[in-house]
């Protein structure tokens, strides 16, 4: 029974490995391209904060600049009631280009992020991982360099969501706000 156990919980953790594994990474990545400005667009989630928050979301911008040693510095700004709230990220390079990880210094949890595919001048397609003591989610982020985006990338966003695993409920195009969008520069 014990060694039945360990064999199930051996190919449960082999199976997310591997899922994790197939998400894919942009190919020829260059992470210069990617620094500057962008909007979110799209938010996916399976994770609970995001179902409790998901009504409050707006689409806010966040700016990626990358640190002397490689890294990427990612800046977001939010709208949150009446203020604009400001959230800086430390994504640290992995060996493989396109691949970043962070720890949340506030939950713990421990992201594995990869930028899935960008043609660095109109939008990026963002997975995240997260690894938490209470389990683990996914998320996706669709990043534009303009406050729109073609109904064809929207529609990307949503079919890659999918194919993460992720319900239609899970998925959200952040509405349009000016709030705290000058602040972001």
């Amino acid at each position: 029974m014990h060694a039945t156990l360990l064999g199930f919980l051996g190919l449960a953790l082999l199976g997310a490995l591997h899922a994790q594994d197939s998400i894919p990474v942009q190919i020829n990545f260059q992470q210069d391209k990617l620094t500057g400005r962008w909007y979110s667009i799209g938010l996916a989630s399976n994770s609970n904060w995001f179902k409790e928050k998901k009504h409050l979301m707006k689409m806010c911008t966040t700016v990626i600049t990358s640190t002397a040693d490689g890294n990427l510095e990612v800046t977001s700004t939010y709208p949150k009631g009446d203020q604009c709230e400001k959230r800086n990220s430390l994504y640290t390079k992995t060996e493989q280009p396109g691949r970043f990880s962070y720890t949340s210094p506030r939950w713990g949890s421990k992201h594995d992020i990869r930028v899935v595919e960008t043609n660095y001048e109109e939008y990026a397609l963002v997975a995240t991982q997260i690894s938490k003591s209470t389990g683990s989610s996914t998320m996706v982020l669709l990043y534009s360099r303009t406050k729109e985006l073609s109904p064809e990338r929207l529609e990307r966003f949503t079919q890659f969501s999918r194919e993460q695993g992720l319900m239609d409920e899970e998925i959200l195009i952040l509405p349009q706000t000016d709030k705290c969008m000058a602040d972001a520069a």
